[in-house]
């Protein structure tokens, strides 16, 4: 994904985006390179997103249920986007 592509889909300023993305990536948080994400901390990740985000995430597992993401040992710790 670049970083473009995710601005337009978050309505914000690509600016925003490479900001956002290094905060991230200083943090250990995520790899973001050549328009590849790895998540590295998926807890670290949700403690620094808004409260909504767990209201989203228990909609989206309700609506859509995926056994395998919802087991963590058929799921490697980074995961690529």
């Amino acid at each position: 994904m670049t970083q473009e592509l995710i601005a337009n889909m978050l309505g914000v300023r690509r600016e925003g985006v490479t900001e956002a993305a290094g905060n991230l990536q200083k943090a250990k948080l995520i790899e973001y390179s050549r328009g590849r994400i790895a998540v590295l901390d998926r807890p670290g990740l949700e403690k620094r997103a808004c409260e909504c985000y767990a209201v989203v995430k228990t909609e989206f597992d309700r609506l859509l249920p995926c056994k395998n993401l919802r087991n963590p040992s058929t799921t490697t710790k980074a995961m690529a986007f």
